[in-house]
């Protein structure tokens, strides 16, 4: 089937998605998110301006060749707009795939490993009563996994707490970013004590998550999950920004507590120390941001050599169409750990119809052919492109601190 168009589509229904329509000859199509969260538009023009023209009259069915004519052609290799590009032609082409063969994209990648994907989802509070609260509500929906945030005594709220930090409901973004206030003292001695509640509370039943949000340097974060490993974390998320990748040797000398990373990953280069050495339990890439199912599932079997275990990146900018292909890939592969789980707006599910389907703490991707998602474009095109921004942390004193 000789690709005969290539559309972009963006649209809005409460975050802003791009998502690319890939055409056949034979009137297959596919589809494949390409959503950087606050650079929508550039990797829209890189889609638009130097991908789609590259693609016309080309097979699709030759996915790896594809791939690798629009990575390693391009010269200027990875970062998130190229490997968000790729990544969304990569998912509309496994779509085309499946459909064609009558094959769920799980079937196509070898079968299921399991019956069913864990879930966490997300439980936020001001407080340490809050947030406790939030944990409870979700355990009462069925979840097993979950990840606690909460508010720090003496500061505004942050990403993650507080006012619109449900993304369920639309999330926490504005029209410009936020400048939010931070104290990595304030926080190392709050957040154990948050920990100490909830297994008081609940006990060693649920699995328990923490996000630092890249906030911490190696030594801060080592002391973090020393303090917090009577608790029992399932993982530490993101504890220090991963451009110094040898960072985290420092912090496995010191601690037990499990470590994620990856969500801003964009290849297997990203992670190569890290998991060489494994320096951490979890991957967390997505095949939106790591080069779509053909990227993610080279990263995640190099991963499975080192004992690590795969945890996609899934928050609401993460779109349903790229929440099909991760959980057909969370099905399959060997060594899975968890999905990322956040929810979308009842609007967003009419936008994106999709084959997934949840019971509790659990998804599966379903048994439609290709991933299982579809646009409905003439609903999207009255939901437009919404200038939107994730919050950007200063210290106490002004300085523009690790998001």
């Amino acid at each position: 089937m000789k690709i005969t168009e290539v559309k972009v589509i963006v649209c809005s229904p409460g975050r802003n998605f791009v998502t690319v329509k890939i055409v056949t000859d034979e009137g297959v199509y596919g589809i494949g998110d390409g959503t950087v969260n606050g650079r929508e538009l550039a990797v829209v023009s890189y889609l638009k301006d130097h991908v789609a023209p590259l693609l016309i009259g080309r097979d699709s069915a030759q996915i790896e060749d594809i791939w690798q004519y629009l990575y390693r052609g391009a010269y200027w290799r990875r970062g998130p707009i190229t490997m968000a590009a790729i990544s969304a032609v990569d998912m509309a082409l496994w779509d085309i795939k499946g459909k064609a063969a009558n094959m769920p994209l799980y079937q196509l990648l070898g079968g299921a490993s399991r019956e069913k994907v864990m879930v966490y989802s997300h439980a936020q509070g001001m407080t340490i009563e809050e947030c406790v609260e939030a944990v409870g509500a979700k355990r009462d929906q069925g979840y097993v996994a979950i990840r606690a945030q909460v508010g720090i005594p003496g500061l505004p709220a942050i990403y993650g707490t507080g006012k619109g930090s449900v993304q369920g409901t639309g999330g926490m973004v504005d029209t410009l970013p936020n400048e939010e206030v931070w104290s990595t003292s304030k926080y190392m001695v709050h957040i154990p004590k948050l920990f100490a509640k909830l297994r008081d509370t609940y006990g060693d039943e649920p699995h328990l998550l923490h996000d630092t949000h890249h906030r911490l340097t190696p030594i801060e974060a080592a002391r973090l999950g020393k303090d917090l490993e009577p608790y029992r974390l399932f993982w530490l998320e993101d504890p220090v920004p991963a451009e110094l990748q040898e960072g985290y040797r420092l912090i496995r000398q010191h601690t037990t507590t499990p470590i994620a990373l990856g969500e801003v990953f964009n290849t297997i280069w990203d992670a190569k120390l890290l998991m060489e050495e494994q320096l951490i339990d979890y991957i967390r890439a997505t095949t939106v941001h790591a080069g779509g199912v053909t990227g993610l599932r080279r990263m995640f079997d190099f991963a499975s050599v080192y004992h690590i275990r795969t945890a996609c990146h899934g928050p609401m900018d993460v779109s349903p169409v790229a929440m099909g292909a991760n959980l057909h890939i969370d099905l399959w592969v060997p060594n899975f750990g968890i999905q990322e789980f956040s929810g979308y707006t009842p609007l967003m599910h009419e936008v994106f119809p999709h084959a997934w389907r949840q019971d509790g703490g659990y998804l599966h991707p379903g048994e439609a052919p290709g991933h299982g998602v579809d646009i409905d474009e003439e609903l999207a095109a009255k939901y437009p492109y919404e200038r939107a921004y994730l919050p950007v942390n200063r210290l106490e004193d002004g300085t523009i601190w690790h998001w």
